[in-house]
Protein backbone atom coordinates (compact mmCIF):
# COMPACT_ATOMS: atom_id res chain seq x y z
CA UNK A 1 0.00 0.00 0.00
CA UNK A 2 2.48 2.55 0.92
CA UNK A 3 4.42 1.60 -2.25
CA UNK A 4 0.72 3.17 -4.31
CA UNK A 5 0.50 6.04 -2.13
CA UNK A 6 3.86 7.42 -2.14
CA UNK A 7 3.60 8.04 -6.21
CA UNK A 8 0.02 8.74 -5.97
CA UNK A 9 1.00 11.92 -3.70
CA UNK A 10 4.16 12.74 -5.87
CA UNK A 11 2.28 12.63 -8.86
CA UNK A 12 -0.64 15.20 -7.71
CA UNK A 13 1.70 17.39 -5.61
CA UNK A 14 3.39 18.08 -9.18
CA UNK A 15 0.16 18.48 -10.70
CA UNK A 16 -0.93 21.13 -8.29
CA UNK A 17 2.05 22.88 -8.51
CA UNK A 18 2.02 22.96 -12.54
CA UNK A 19 -1.63 24.08 -12.49
CA UNK A 20 -1.54 27.01 -10.23
CA UNK A 21 1.09 28.57 -11.15
CA UNK A 22 0.33 32.25 -12.01
CA UNK A 23 1.91 35.08 -13.53
CA UNK A 24 3.34 37.63 -11.42
CA UNK A 25 1.15 41.28 -11.39
CA UNK A 26 3.73 43.50 -11.29
CA UNK A 27 1.78 46.16 -9.86
CA UNK A 28 -1.66 44.99 -8.21
CA UNK A 29 -2.93 48.67 -7.85
CA UNK A 30 -2.88 48.71 -12.20
CA UNK A 31 -4.63 45.47 -13.15
CA UNK A 32 -8.24 45.58 -12.23
CA UNK A 33 -11.34 47.69 -13.83
CA UNK A 34 -11.74 51.16 -14.91
CA UNK A 35 -13.92 53.47 -15.48
CA UNK A 36 -13.55 56.71 -17.53
CA UNK A 37 -14.72 59.94 -15.83
CA UNK A 38 -12.95 62.46 -17.59
CA UNK A 39 -12.19 62.37 -21.51
CA UNK A 40 -11.53 64.55 -23.97
CA UNK A 41 -14.64 67.01 -23.23
CA UNK A 42 -17.75 64.19 -22.65
CA UNK A 43 -19.63 65.20 -19.46
CA UNK A 44 -18.82 62.99 -16.43
CA UNK A 45 -23.00 61.88 -16.93
CA UNK A 46 -22.36 60.84 -20.61
CA UNK A 47 -18.91 58.58 -19.47
CA UNK A 48 -21.30 57.07 -17.32
CA UNK A 49 -24.40 56.48 -19.14
CA UNK A 50 -22.38 54.61 -21.89
CA UNK A 51 -20.55 52.34 -19.04
CA UNK A 52 -17.26 53.69 -20.69
CA UNK A 53 -14.64 51.10 -19.20
CA UNK A 54 -11.22 49.49 -19.88
CA UNK A 55 -10.57 46.65 -18.48
CA UNK A 56 -7.06 45.27 -17.65
CA UNK A 57 -7.25 42.22 -15.50
CA UNK A 58 -6.08 39.84 -17.79
CA UNK A 59 -2.79 38.03 -17.22
CA UNK A 60 0.73 39.51 -18.19
CA UNK A 61 2.09 38.13 -21.30
CA UNK A 62 5.39 39.10 -22.02
CA UNK A 63 4.83 42.15 -20.21
CA UNK A 64 2.08 43.18 -21.76
CA UNK A 65 -1.92 43.62 -20.19
CA UNK A 66 -4.47 42.88 -23.08
CA UNK A 67 -6.76 45.61 -21.99
CA UNK A 68 -10.60 45.22 -22.82
CA UNK A 69 -12.51 48.49 -23.68
CA UNK A 70 -16.02 49.12 -23.93
CA UNK A 71 -17.35 52.30 -24.93
CA UNK A 72 -21.16 51.59 -24.72
CA UNK A 73 -21.53 49.96 -28.50
CA UNK A 74 -18.01 47.73 -29.54
CA UNK A 75 -16.18 45.84 -27.88
CA UNK A 76 -12.33 46.69 -28.39
CA UNK A 77 -8.61 45.43 -27.30
CA UNK A 78 -5.41 47.13 -26.75
CA UNK A 79 -2.37 45.28 -25.90
CA UNK A 80 -0.74 47.75 -23.60
CA UNK A 81 3.02 47.91 -21.76
CA UNK A 82 2.80 49.87 -18.81
CA UNK A 83 6.51 50.25 -17.29
CA UNK A 84 7.81 51.23 -14.16
CA UNK A 85 8.39 54.63 -15.18
CA UNK A 86 5.11 55.84 -15.39
CA UNK A 87 5.64 55.08 -19.00
CA UNK A 88 2.83 53.33 -21.01
CA UNK A 89 2.11 52.14 -25.29
CA UNK A 90 -1.19 50.86 -26.45
CA UNK A 91 -1.08 49.04 -29.83
CA UNK A 92 -3.63 49.66 -32.48
CA UNK A 93 -6.72 47.90 -31.62
CA UNK A 94 -8.56 45.82 -32.92
CA UNK A 95 -12.67 46.14 -32.37
CA UNK A 96 -15.74 44.68 -32.81
CA UNK A 97 -17.96 46.11 -35.81
CA UNK A 98 -21.58 47.17 -34.49
CA UNK A 99 -22.71 50.16 -36.22
CA UNK A 100 -24.77 52.00 -33.55
CA UNK A 101 -26.61 55.30 -33.10
CA UNK A 102 -23.53 57.52 -31.39
CA UNK A 103 -20.23 56.21 -31.59
CA UNK A 104 -18.83 59.33 -31.05
CA UNK A 105 -17.19 58.03 -28.27
CA UNK A 106 -16.03 55.06 -28.78
CA UNK A 107 -14.20 56.89 -31.77
CA UNK A 108 -12.62 59.15 -29.86
CA UNK A 109 -11.55 57.21 -27.75
CA UNK A 110 -9.85 55.12 -30.35
CA UNK A 111 -7.98 57.41 -32.07
CA UNK A 112 -6.71 59.07 -28.51
CA UNK A 113 -6.14 56.07 -26.99
CA UNK A 114 -2.75 54.91 -29.07
CA UNK A 115 -1.41 58.43 -28.05
CA UNK A 116 -1.04 58.37 -24.58
CA UNK A 117 2.64 57.80 -23.10
CA UNK A 118 2.16 57.86 -19.34
CA UNK A 119 0.45 56.95 -16.36
CA UNK A 120 0.01 57.76 -12.96
CA UNK A 121 -1.84 56.00 -10.22
CA UNK A 122 -3.25 58.10 -7.37
CA UNK A 123 -5.24 56.30 -4.81
CA UNK A 124 -8.18 54.69 -7.04
CA UNK A 125 -7.54 56.95 -10.11
CA UNK A 126 -5.90 56.16 -12.95
CA UNK A 127 -4.87 58.70 -15.10
CA UNK A 128 -3.03 58.69 -18.71
CA UNK A 129 -1.72 61.34 -20.49
CA UNK A 130 -0.08 61.91 -24.14
CA UNK A 131 3.08 64.34 -24.95
CA UNK A 132 0.62 67.11 -25.61
CA UNK A 133 -1.25 67.21 -22.23
CA UNK A 134 -4.52 65.54 -22.86
CA UNK A 135 -5.54 63.19 -20.71
CA UNK A 136 -7.99 60.26 -19.59
CA UNK A 137 -8.88 59.73 -16.01
CA UNK A 138 -10.79 56.32 -14.61
CA UNK A 139 -11.58 55.95 -11.25
CA UNK A 140 -11.35 52.35 -10.26
CA UNK A 141 -14.91 49.88 -10.54
CA UNK A 142 -14.29 48.02 -6.81
CA UNK A 143 -13.71 51.68 -5.26
CA UNK A 144 -16.80 52.89 -3.83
Amino acid sequence: MKKILLPLFAVLLLGLVLNCSSVPTKDPFLQRQWMLISFDGFSKDQLIANKAEMNLTANRVKGKIQASVYMGCNRMSFASEFKKEGKVKFSKGISTMKACQDMKLENSFQKKIETMTHYSIEGHFLTLTDDHGNTMKFVAADWD
